[in-house]
């Protein structure tokens, strides 16, 4: 029987899974049910054979606003978080051999075994930013509105933006992101780097539909995930050993079928037809 969704939505079409945050009256700020909803729902997109990559993205004119502030109100009022959800929507997203680094609370997006996109369509700030930017690509609008949040309640930076934020736009830039926790817009989230396309308004969700049906098209799915693994696994290892862990994949990669099917198609001058991930 398939688990109904309070607070989102997945839609799978072949090759996409879309996950929809569903709180449009609250800027689809989060709940607890919705964060357990959100692991649910990717736990069952990655197992799905059909599909090749997950767009999160939110209803209405926002991403996400982070959490919901009564949520905060609670936490404050408690002085402390309870991430405890229905049992019923308990799930293990990700793949558990990437090891301990991955198994924080929410990395689980970076050892999910597919490509990830946030379509950011509005409001990013707070929690929503962390998970936008836990997600493999950011397809961003150019109104969307986006803020760290933290340093204006009092927190810290939460979640491992500590860790991500400064590689993916540089430490100077990431501590004037985490300290002012000041608005920007799209246009600047693209040239700081944070937004790897900018999207007219309404179209984030076609453009990452479309960029993940053009991997389906032409690229192994087995490679998407191995890849996603190399840079992310990458990141924390010295170059010497980066390059053995390099060595050694290359050469189990020369024995699979794709490696074959790869080189007869491109031979045939044909579109590759390329396994998709048994999970």
């Amino acid at each position: 029987m398939q688990t109904p969704y309070e607070q989102i939505t997945l839609d799978i079409t072949d090759p996409v899974a879309r996950i929809t945050l569903k709180r449009p009256e609250r800027l689809n700020a989060m709940t607890t049910r919705m964060l357990a909803e959100i692991r649910h729902a990717f736990a069952a997109a990655e197992r799905d054979e059909r599909v090749v990559g997950i767009v999160l993205t939110g209803e209405g004119r926002g991403f996400c606003a982070g959490m919901d502030i009564e949520a905060l109100d609670a936490i404050a009022a408690a002085g402390r978080v309870s991430r405890e959800g229905p049992a019923e929507l308990a799930a293990s997203p990700g793949d558990p051999a990437l090891g301990e680094d991955f198994a924080a609370v929410y990395s689980y997006l970076l050892a999910l075994r597919k490509p990830v996109i946030a379509a950011v369509n509005g409001a990013c700030a707070g929690l929503g930013f962390c998970f936008a930017l836990l997600c493999d690509l950011r397809f961003v609008e150019r109104d969307a509105r986006f803020s760290t949040a933290f340093s204006r309640r009092g927190l810290v930076a939460e979640h491992g933006i500590s860790w991500l934020l400064p590689r993916v736009i540089g430490p100077s830039r990431a501590l004037d992101l985490l300290w002012s926790a000041r608005k920007f817009d799209g246009v600047e989230a693209e040239r700081l780097g944070l937004a790897d396309r900018l999207c007219d308004a309404g179209t984030s969700v076609d453009a990452a539909c479309a960029y993940l049906r053009e991997l389906a098209t032409h690229t192994s799915p087995t490679s998407l995930k191995v890849i996603k693994q190399q840079v992310y696994r990458h990141l924390m290892m010295p170059l010497g050993p980066a390059m053995a862990d390099t060595e050694r994949l290359m050469n189990e990669s020369l024995e699979r079928a794709d490696f074959r099917e790869g080189v007869r198609s491109f031979v045939e001058q044909r579109p590759p037809v390329f396994a998709r991930l048994k999970i």
